[in-house]
């Protein structure tokens, strides 16, 4: 609606309509009223304002997470739990999707999250929750533990555990993004591991199949590109061996056995720790701040904060 000046209304002349636009900061305009009647145009005294895309708001420099759908799988424990905790914090609408009945409940009854108990390896569960929640953002964390062991020790069921879980799951939450799909502006966040930089010796596969779901987020992203769908899928590489969680104890452990040292010892060699709730602060300024939008790899650590080591582009 083009703004024009006031204009001097006269007793006994003509009426004048004040319309309120929806420009920003409630920009007003002046009309004759008779010339919106000869226009036959509807007129909308109090528009209804359009509610921004998730994109749209990083556009505009808002990039507040409060009120915004997130879905987390893997978050009742570990780093997956100090992201939701963040996420709560800034005021999002959370969704923690787990396997284990009892930590989910104890988690939405302190944090007021919704939860949903499910196998995120079941293709249905991924199709069937997304399609009920429609978030705006899906980060997805959950994965198995691998069995710890060296190559000549592990048989293939112990190899393959983060294949047959987390890339698994991946695929099938990936394609239910992609497939259903979620609103133009969506984010996915799909979780890897430094091990999918440097290879973990002591873990089997899992370093193999993290790299495997970081090709899968860039996969997405041209698939996404190719249907027009506006989702960006981006992972997100803790760059250290992160203590209280289950594959940080167990690494760590494992590392620290074979050299004769405590964990705690072992894993100060990757510098300043990274807690869960640090990476969930770390994850959240990802999410907020406009110049990680558009990378496609991020590390994060303790000493570096979030790092893009690949930038935008498919």
């Amino acid at each position: 609606m083009e703004h024009m000046s006031r204009p001097n209304v006269q007793t006994g002349a003509r009426i004048f309509l004040k319309i309120h636009s929806e420009k920003p900061r409630g920009l007003s305009t002046w009309f004759l009223a008779d010339d919106i009647i000869k226009s036959r145009k509807p007129l909308t005294l109090f528009p209804t304002l359009k509610r921004l895309s998730y994109s749209e708001t990083l556009e505009q420099g808002q990039m507040s997470l409060r009120d915004k759908k997130i879905v987390v799988t893997g978050g009742s424990r570990g780093l997956g739990l100090g992201l939701v905790e963040t996420l709560v914090e800034q005021g999002a609408s959370v969704t923690v999707v787990a396997r284990g009945a009892e930590a989910l409940q104890a988690v939405g009854a302190r944090l007021g999250v919704a939860t949903i108990a499910a196998d995120v390896t079941d293709e249905d569960a991924a199709y069937r929750i997304l399609g009920e929640v429609r978030p705006d953002i899906l980060v997805l964390n959950a994965g198995a533990t691998p069995r710890m062991g060296r190559l000549d020790q592990l048989k293939w069921e112990d190899f393959s555990i983060a294949w047959e879980t987390d890339v698994k799951a991946g695929l099938y939450w990936l394609q239910a993004a992609l497939n259903l799909p979620l609103g133009p502006g969506s984010r996915v966040l799909v979780g890897s591991s430094g091990a999918a930089v440097t290879g973990s010796q002591m873990s089997g596969g899992y370093g193999g199949a993290k790299r495997m779901l970081w090709f899968m987020a860039k996969y997405a992203n041209g698939v996404a590109q190719e249907k027009g769908l506006g989702i960006r899928f981006q992972a997100i590489v803790p760059r250290q061996m992160i203590l209280d969680t289950g594959i940080g104890d167990a690494a760590a452990g494992a590392y620290a056995g074979s050299m004769g040292i405590t964990p705690q010892q072992f894993v100060t060699r990757f510098g300043a720790p990274m807690p869960p709730r640090a990476f969930g602060d770390r994850v959240v300024s990802l999410l907020e701040e406009p110049q990680y939008a558009e990378g496609v790899i991020f590390g994060l650590s303790g000493d570096a904060g979030v790092t893009i080591m690949e930038g935008a582009g498919p």
